[in-house]
């Protein structure tokens, strides 16, 4: 049976039950908040975040994945101190997220770099936070993360997604990478993963249910990669209704055993002046939408009770399975 790594110490894949596949808890532009936002560092944060937090596990939901890595301001004590107060698992990743640069530390170090490796700095970091645990917090890193949108392959995002690869390799953790659907760059991540040797059975490509190109998402799931439609509540790209048609298409073509549901959503951003912002201007982006919303309407589309089972506990279960167990 696979060990996972979670904020608060190791489970087993049966102790996953009903998980969310790709949420955050906090989003910042961390100089900023540290420098405009003392409001980020209060009780008063975490406390919020531990309520909605707890209020998703009541919904019945046991674990999220917590995909904010370097580039989108994980602040790993703030993250430690509100899994500490929930029983809700939360699994956090590793890896980064650009569409062009990779980040500042690593810019100019490297093979053929300023700072001359043998071998791809990155790869040591995003291991180190698997195997040893992040920022000093002991917190293990379950999951790896990297992007690549509507600019496509640029060098950066190249250079990160193959570290993040050779990561995957090097201790088994599963990927999960935002794509940007409608230039179908889900292909592309396919190809340079499959390159570096990842088994795409343990990739999860992100952000698919924001299109509803059945051939597009036909094609990415033939190769064995799980679609993230995870972003329910962000109805500026795509309207639900049309969300969950294309589920119930892929649903009837098949494909259950290779979607999973989720928000992309948080509890904390600085992204708008104040946290109340954030929720009215998108007020069905919140952790209770799929649960209070999205299910009854799956329902209502042919969906059944049997395939929202897999797509919110056999099919993560299976993505951190260890090869040839579970």
């Amino acid at each position: 049976m696979a060990m996972i790594e979670t904020a608060r110490g190791t489970i087993t894949s049966s102790d996953l039950g009903r998980v969310l596949i790709h949420e955050h808890v906090f989003l910042m532009d961390m100089e900023y908040t540290f420098n405009y936002r003392p409001d980020f560092f209060s009780d008063k944060t975490i406390d919020d975040a531990v309520a909605r937090l707890d209020a998703l596990k009541a919904s019945g939901i046991d674990t999220i994945i917590d995909l904010t890595v370097l580039g989108l301001g994980r602040h790993m004590p703030s993250l430690a101190k509100a899994a500490a107060k929930t029983d809700l698992n939360i699994i956090v990743s590793t890896g980064a997220y650009t569409f062009d640069a990779v980040p500042a530390p690593f810019q100019f170090w490297g093979p053929g770099l300023l700072k001359d490796a043998d071998v791809e700095p990155m790869i040591g970091h995003f291991v180190s936070d698997i195997t040893e645990g992040i920022g000093g917090t002991g917190v293990k890193a379950g999951m790896l993360k990297c992007a690549i949108d509507e600019p496509g392959l640029q060098p950066g995002v190249e250079r990160v997604m193959r570290a993040v690869a050779r990561a995957h390799v090097m201790t088994g953790t599963p990927v999960t990478v935002h794509t940007a659907p409608l230039q179908q760059t889900g292909l592309i991540v396919q190809d340079v993963l499959t390159e570096e040797g990842v088994n795409l059975e343990r990739v999860v490509i992100g952000h698919c249910g924001d299109t509803s190109d059945i051939d597009y998402l036909m094609k990415l799931a033939d190769k064995g990669s799980i679609l993230g439609m995870d972003r329910f509540g962000v109805e500026f790209a795509i309207t639900m209704e049309e969300r969950v048609k294309t589920i119930a298409q892929m649903v009837q073509r098949g494909y259950a055993d290779q979607l999973t549901l989720s928000h992309d959503c948080c509890c904390w951003s600085d992204y708008f002046p104040d946290v109340s912002d954030y929720h009215q201007a998108m007020p069905n982006h919140h952790y209770l939408h799929i649960h209070n919303d999205v299910i009854p309407a799956l329902l209502e589309a042919g969906v059944s009770q049997g395939d929202l089972d897999k797509m919110f506990v056999d099919n993560p279960r299976r993505l951190f399975a260890a090869p040839g167990k579970d």
